[in-house]
Formats: structure tokens, sequence, C-alpha cells
């Protein structure tokens, strides 16, 4: 009985929506409609659009610093959203092996391809760069890259790590705030940047 109902919901959504073609200077578009009352309505899809005001700087100083920093955030953006899905696949795997001594050679093997692939393209980072990959390595993963290291490399490893970024005055601790600080910036920056503005 419930198949047949489903069945007749379809057959009746077919007969209000169908799809029309519209000629526009020598191109078709097809586009979903649905008659209403006896009147044809186009159905689109919009994309998500953004309104706010244009950014108004108090002096050119600080709009140079904002516009160095786009360019250090879309330096560093795919690296980041790249760390979250390479650290989505390791923990789906990690947490399918058994032993510990398998995870620590699934976490080496995993570091020297990563190693291999983009440690050159790393090496190549400006300081500032480095400090605002890791608070987006944050954002794109939920932990800090110090949980990260912790986690995958121990708790030596991780306070090493920590502590020769503090020399620098950098810190792996250091979490995303989208909503405080130069990291509200970053935020808009991304935002824009995904919705193809910059």
């Amino acid at each position: 009985m419930r198949c047949f109902l489903i069945f007749v919901f379809l057959i009746q959504l077919h007969a209000v929506c169908s799809f029309a073609q519209i000629s526009m200077k020598n191109e078709q578009v097809v586009m979903r409609v649905t008659v209403e009352n006896g009147d044809t309505v186009y159905l689109a899809v919009l994309k998500e659009l953004e309104v706010r005001a244009p950014r108004v700087f108090k002096s050119k100083a600080d709009e140079r610093a904002f516009w160095r920093l786009v360019y250090h955030v879309k330096k560093t953006y795919p690296y980041a959203k790249l760390a979250g899905v390479k650290l989505g696949e390791l923990n789906e795997h990690y947490l399918r092996l058994n032993s510990e001594k398998q995870r620590k050679s699934y976490s080496k093997q995993v570091e020297k391809e990563l190693m291999s692939e983009f440690e050159g393209e790393l090496r190549k980072l400006t300081f500032t760069q480095g400090r605002i990959l890791l608070r987006l390595v944050d954002r794109e993963t939920g932990n800090t890259t110090y949980e990260i290291l912790k986690e995958f490399r121990g708790s030596f490893s991780a306070v090493f790590w920590q502590t020769v970024a503090k020399l620098f005055g950098a810190n792996l601790k250091s979490q995303y705030n989208p909503s405080e600080g130069e990291d509200k910036t970053i935020e808009q920056i991304i935002r824009q940047i995904e919705a193809g503005y910059l």
C-alpha cells in the first residue's frame, strides 16, 4: 500500500512540475516549471548572495595590511582544506587498524607520502603564512595542530614542536575564532573566496 501511495504521489508531482525550454539568443535553457491556478511559474535555484557594505579602510596602511592578509589566506587555504580531507581519511583508516604497531606504521607511511608531495611547497611559506595555516587547519579539522600531533606522533613530539613554535613566536595550540580579531577578517576573506568574489 505504501509503495502505491508513493507511486501516486510521483505521478501527481510529474503532472504539476514539468520542464520548459526557453530560447534566448540562440541558447536554450531548460528550466523547471509548475502550474498554479492556470499560471506557469518558472522555478530556479539561485546562487547565494552575500550583501554587505564596501570595506572602508582607516588608512592606506590598513588597506595594504588587508590585501596582504588576502594574499596569505589565498595561499594557505587550499593546504588547510587538503589537511581536513587527508585527516578525515587518515582517521577513518586509522581507527580500523587493530594494534598500536599498525597504527604507528600507517602514520609514518602517510607522513612520508605527504612530506614527499608537499614538503617543498610548505617550506616556501612565510612565517605569517605558516601562522595562518595553523589556525586554518584548526578551522577545517576542528583540532589544533598540537592535538593532531599529539594524537598521531605522541605527546613528546607535540611538546617538542610546540616549544620550537614558541621560540619563533607561533603557537600550535592556537584556536580559530571566527568572531574575533584577525580570525574574523580571515573568515570574511574565506567566505569571499568560496563565493568567487576574491
